[in-house]
């Protein structure tokens, strides 16, 4: 096989995200609709690449740049309402999430066994509840003597791999879906702790899971407005009844809190145009971001599902790392390729440099999986 490895390359960065592993395609005999991720194989695969052949004994780091698990998506029924949010749910449902992908996590645990192999979770906001001390113990404990060559902590939100590389998650850039990953747990006086989430994530097992249960591609179409043009056109009813549940719940959860707290109109609504920003212009927060951290040459975020590469004519670089779910997307002036499996690989030539330096030593591209296996089928979805 012809080796695609530079032989000056002192270490390779892979950044994934928003996988978005979750129960399983079958739940007590029943097909779970809830499950987004169906590429257990070519992650497998991925993973296997990447410590083996020319990269046996290179160093390679594999950041996961959030919602690898997707604890909104379990349909754990034994737990209702706000015992969803429980450590004791949190730690079921990570069992259930373990115990459905198990080929994908022994890949992994191969994977760090591997030599200069090593793995950094940043968490994102479908699988928050690992800021439960409980949860990362399970996951990392699951590594056994590998275990300190996995990163995975709660103030890890910008991490950065190497000079003037930053990596985020995304979700903080928007309303809905902040957290304070230090300061998110509460515990009753009989000391069950509890996990506080963002509005966004009660919105998504509320609303989206419920309306995901009639529609399977609910949260997989971009852009929204596109998808509820589209709705209204040729599934009206359906349509119609998830605009209104979406206006409602918006309204009794997040218009009259705030109409409550403020008495100030403009400030009200102000607010909740905030609020409502969902999916953001990244390129814009990219600028923002490059201005206040001028030490960064490249921003590589994930959460919106969109995998993107922009080369700005001042020599920074900005990407989204994408997903690999299955996406929609309905503008046609944007690259749909369904299930993309993108990924960002880094290459480092130079164990010490200054940013001067970053362009002749660091090499970043976006990549897409296209898989080692080849089968005569594959899964429909």
């Amino acid at each position: 096989m012809k080796s695609h490895l530079k032989n000056n390359v002192k270490k390779v960065i892979l950044v994934i995200s928003d996988l978005h592993l979750s129960a399983g395609k079958m739940i007590k005999g029943r097909r779970n609709l809830l499950e987004d991720f169906h590429f257990d194989n070519e992650l497998i695969d991925f993973l296997n690449y990447y410590c083996s052949g020319d990269y046996a004994d290179r160093a390679v780091e594999l950041v996961i740049d959030g919602d690898f698990f997707d604890f909104l998506a379990v349909p754990y029924v034994e737990f209702f309402d706000d015992e969803f949010w429980s450590e004791k749910a949190a730690l079921a449902k990570l069992k259930m999430i373990m115990d459905a992908h198990k080929g994908v996590l022994h890949a992994l645990k191969n994977f760090v066994a591997q030599p200069n192999k090593n793995v950094v979770y940043i968490i994102g906001n479908h699988d928050a509840e690992f800021v439960f001390d409980s949860l990362k113990e399970v996951f990392l404990d699951f590594f056994g003597n590998f275990k300190e060559r996995v990163t995975l902590k709660n103030d890890l939100v910008t991490y950065s791999p190497a000079k003037g590389i930053s990596i985020q998650h995304g979700h903080q850039y928007e309303r809905a879906h902040q957290f304070d990953q230090n300061n998110s747990i509460v515990e009753t006086v009989n000391g069950e702790k509890y996990f506080v989430p963002p509005w966004g994530s009660y919105y998504v097992t509320n609303v989206i899971n419920k309306y995901k249960q009639e529609r399977s591609f609910i949260n997989e179409v971009r852009p929204i407005k596109h998808f509820l043009i589209h709705g209204i056109l040729f599934d009206t009813f359906f349509t119609i009844r998830f605009m209104l549940s979406n206006v409602y719940y918006f309204i009794m959860v997040r218009f009259w809190h705030y109409y409550i707290l403020k008495k100030n109109l403009r400030q009200v609504i102000q607010d909740l145009v905030r609020e409502l920003e969902l999916f953001q212009d990244y390129e814009t927060l990219t600028r923002q971001f490059f201005e206040k951290n001028p030490e960064s040459k490249v921003l590589i975020v994930g959460h919106t599902h969109n995998p993107t590469l922009r080369l700005y004519t001042d020599g920074t670089i900005f990407i989204n790392t994408g997903s690999w779910t299955k996406m929609v997307n309905l503008d046609l002036g944007q690259w749909n390729n369904g299930s993309a499996l993108t990924y960002a690989k880094i290459y480092i030539k130079a164990d010490d440099y200054t940013l001067e330096q970053f362009d002749e030593v660091v090499e970043v591209d976006l990549k897409h999986w296209q898989g080692i296996k080849s089968l005569p089928y594959g899964e429909y979805h």
